[in-house]
């Protein structure tokens, strides 16, 4: 029979069935999380069963089980979907990129000219998870280059600091795009300027990116301990920004690769009290923007790396269901490479070695990934391999081609 209850009831049911909890156990650990006092048990046992047969929980019950599972209100009962008029606006860049380069070529420059350069730089980091790397890194360096120059031009000291914010901003997608395609030293230096920029912009979430790219180059680099002292700076400098949660999660999956599980917890706590206190973002596409989905992305790594495994697949089908349109469209296809990966390596470790391999080589079909991330996660799925499987052919032919994936780039090759 065809399940047609709303996404977010199959999850809170998912959910509790992946803690082994029944009913009356989810309604007393909902108490544990709720600001005043709930009605008595057996009422709330029969608004359970009214959740999770498809009753929308009013907006006093739902951050309430969003913190129950240890996620955002948005991420379980998503926002309404924005009409396409909101894209078309995004996509626009306000003026054809012709009139925006001869704007550009004038010896001062006006704030329209300012405002579609800002709408050029959200545009381009809205297509991160979609545009060919080759294609994004030559069009970010064309608009990073243009607008560095305008510093030559007659600007305002506002003017000024927004072409270095800017600047900041593009530096920063030129960085994960080289860091993507495996140029680790070209990243690391365009971070670095990004930094800088940042600085001399006093520009506190620019800077927070550039220590949260830190993070994550040492994370795919087995660095832990780099990745916690990244996160805690980039947090310092940004406290309040979007970019804070994301620190928060590359410190979680940090804490999870040393093995710490309850700075794990501590951390994802931190990132979801931090989301939650946020509004819902305006452009979900951007990539320097924090959706409410990521943070289930954050946990999903983190759960399977401790070994919770019906908790880790729970969050990997959510990452998927997300992060794919009603037609099959992948709208996050490298959140859903990782999701993959999870579900290869929950399926391995129960002995379902047919599951594992599917997850695992669809893992790696994407046309758009990031070599580094996908490797890292990989390798912990070519662990479980080789650690039950080794004989097994279908398991070596897996094993081979991640080292084809990874020969060029040998810092990020699975042990």
């Amino acid at each position: 029979m065809t399940d047609d209850r709303p996404a977010w009831a199959r999850r809170i049911a998912a959910e509790r069935a992946a803690r082994d909890w029944s009913q009356r156990d989810a309604v007393r650990a909902l108490r544990a999380h709720a600001p005043t006092e709930l009605p008595a048990e057996e009422s709330m046992i029969r608004q359970w069963k009214r959740w999770e047969s498809g009753q929308t929980p009013n907006d006093f019950y739902q951050p309430i089980i969003a913190a129950l599972f240890g996620t955002v209100t948005h991420a379980l009962f998503p926002a309404p979907a924005r009409r396409d008029e909101d894209k078309e606006i995004l996509a626009a860049s306000g003026m054809e990129t012709l009139e925006i380069v001869s704007r550009l070529n004038r010896s001062d420059v006006d704030n329209a000219t300012l405002d579609a350069l800002r709408i050029t730089a959200d545009r381009l980091a809205s297509e991160y998870p979609f545009m060919p790397s080759e294609q994004l890194l030559i069009e970010g360096r064309q608009w990073l280059r243009r607008v560095v120059e305008l510093h030559t031009k007659s600007l305002t000291l506002a003017q000024h600091r927004e072409v270095l914010a800017l600047s900041g901003w593009l530096a920063l997608l030129v960085g994960c795009v080289e860091y993507d395609t495996g140029a680790r030293h070209a990243a690391e230096s365009t971070r670095q300027a990004a930094l800088s920029l940042a600085t001399e912009a006093d520009h506190a979430e620019v800077a927070g990116w550039a220590h949260e790219m830190r993070a994550w180059f040492a994370l795919t680099t087995g660095d832990y301990r780099g990745v916690i002292a990244a996160a805690q700076a980039g947090a310092e400098r940004a406290p309040h920004a979007g970019v804070a949660v994301q620190l928060a999660g590359q410190e979680a999956k940090a804490w999870a690769r040393i093995g710490d599980r309850r700075q794990v917890e501590v951390a994802l706590d931190k990132g979801r009290r931090l989301l939650e206190g946020m509004p819902y973002p305006e452009n979900l596409d951007n990539h320097f923007v924090v959706d409410p989905a990521k943070f289930d992305f954050y946990a999903m790594d983190c759960y399977r790396l401790v070994g919770e495994d019906k908790l880790a697949r729970t969050l990997a089908e959510e990452v998927l269901r997300a992060g794919t349109d009603f037609d099959g469209t992948e709208r996050s296809p490298m959140r859903n490479a990782e999701a993959r990966v999870t579900l290869g390596v929950t399926a391995a470790r129960e002995g379902d070695l047919e599951q594992a391999l599917i997850m695992g080589e669809r893992a790696l079909e994407g046309d758009r990934q990031s070599v580094p991330s996908l490797i890292m996660t990989s390798r912990e799925l070519a662990a479980e391999m080789k650690r039950r499987y080794a004989a097994e052919p279908g398991a070596q032919d897996y094993l081979a081609r991640l080292h084809v994936l990874g020969r060029e780039k040998p810092g990020f090759l699975p042990q």
